[in-house]
């Protein structure tokens, strides 16, 4: 069995004597790993972040296999090594991958999101933002989506202010007002592209799909959210950038 694809790297581990296992998310293929070789040419290549072109190749579909090419093509990790806060948003991001999507399963669409929050990442400004829509991209890539669409007690698609935590649905202001304890908020900017970003809107963004990543996903597993996303909420914070 083999494929080649555009790919990016999730990490690589130590694999016996002068090889490794990396791990790769492929765009026609998803999350894979293969064995290396660990030599100066290829450590650089297997950072997180890094857009590839990957072959990957094994006897049996059932077995590790290994790649060959695994070519750098974009060098992304290399390109943030100096800003520590878009290194955590990345570090967060891939976590979420690795946790969460099945092996050898094709996630396209969820693939190019997480290219273009990568290449946004320069944008100090921008990316925090667009994290927060990736990771309502993951949800609804796993079936979790929620529905922002409309109200769900109205119908109206304007002014939409809350989220139900039980439902996952939209609900107006004035709709959603008299039950503002136990709902969600929902930031304009995640429904709306054209909508300028309010104090505390990231913040909300980020209880938003926590919350049902959490419950959706996690909770399910028996597992604890990642400790990257929580040090990346954490680092913005103190920037004070939610």
């Amino acid at each position: 069995m083999q494929w080649v694809d555009d790919a990016i790297v999730l990490g690589a581990r130590p694999f016996g004597e002068g090889k490794l296992v990396a791990e790769v998310f492929a765009r026609g293929h998803g999350r894979f790993g293969g064995v290396v070789h660990a030599g100066r040419k290829t450590l650089p290549i297997v950072q997180s972040g890094n857009v590839v072109h990957a072959g990957w190749k094994a006897r049996l579909a059932e077995q590790l296999g290994f790649f060959q090419p695994l070519e750098l093509v974009e060098p992304h990790a290399t390109r943030l090594l100096d800003d520590p806060m878009a290194l955590a948003g990345l570090s967060s991001a891939v976590a979420l991958i690795r946790s969460t999507t099945p092996e050898r399963h094709a996630y396209p669409q969820l693939y190019d999101a997480l290219m273009v929050l990568i290449e946004a990442m320069p944008q100090d400004e921008v990316w925090p933002a667009l994290y927060a829509r990736f990771e309502l991209g993951l949800l609804a890539a796993l079936g979790y989506g929620l529905d922002l669409s409309r109200c769900a007690v109205t119908g109206e698609t304007e002014n939409l202010g809350w989220v139900s935590p039980r439902t996952g649905r939209a609900a107006t202001v004035e709709a959603g007002a008299p039950h503002a304890d136990v709902l969600l908020k929902l930031p304009a900017f995640l429904v709306d592209p054209d909508a300028e970003l309010a104090e505390g809107d990231v913040a909300h963004a980020f209880a938003l799909s926590g919350f049902f990543l959490e419950r959706r996903l996690f909770d399910v597993k028996g597992e604890g959210m990642p400790e990257q996303r929580r040090r990346l909420i954490e680092r913005l914070g103190f920037a004070g950038r939610l």
